[in-house]
């Protein structure tokens, strides 16, 4: 078994409002920042896991944010996989 470290980024769904991107988009342009078109709010979950391979490690971790990182109905999730020494894991 090696570990891996795998990062998964949640971000809601396109259709679905996000008011905390919107506050962040107008506060940006209080700021000065009057090219901000759009924000949109996510987060950022950093899980370290053993597995046989990275494959089975990216299998793993999107099993977990199916069933409890991500909500389905309203937010997408992507999972990125490197070796927890630093390789980065080449698959998409």
């Amino acid at each position: 078994m090696s570990t891996f470290l795998a990062e998964v980024r949640v971000m809601l769904k396109p259709s679905v409002n996000d008011p905390q991107g919107l506050s962040i988009r107008n506060a940006l342009r209080t700021l000065g920042f009057d090219g901000v078109a759009d924000v949109r709010a996510g987060k950022l979950i950093a899980v370290t896991v053993e597995a046989p391979t990275p494959e089975g490690a990216r299998q793993q971790v999107s099993l977990m944010a199916d069933k409890l990182l991500a909500n389905p109905v309203i937010e997408t999730f992507e999972v990125s996989v490197r070796d927890a020494a630093g390789t980065p894991d080449s698959a998409p």
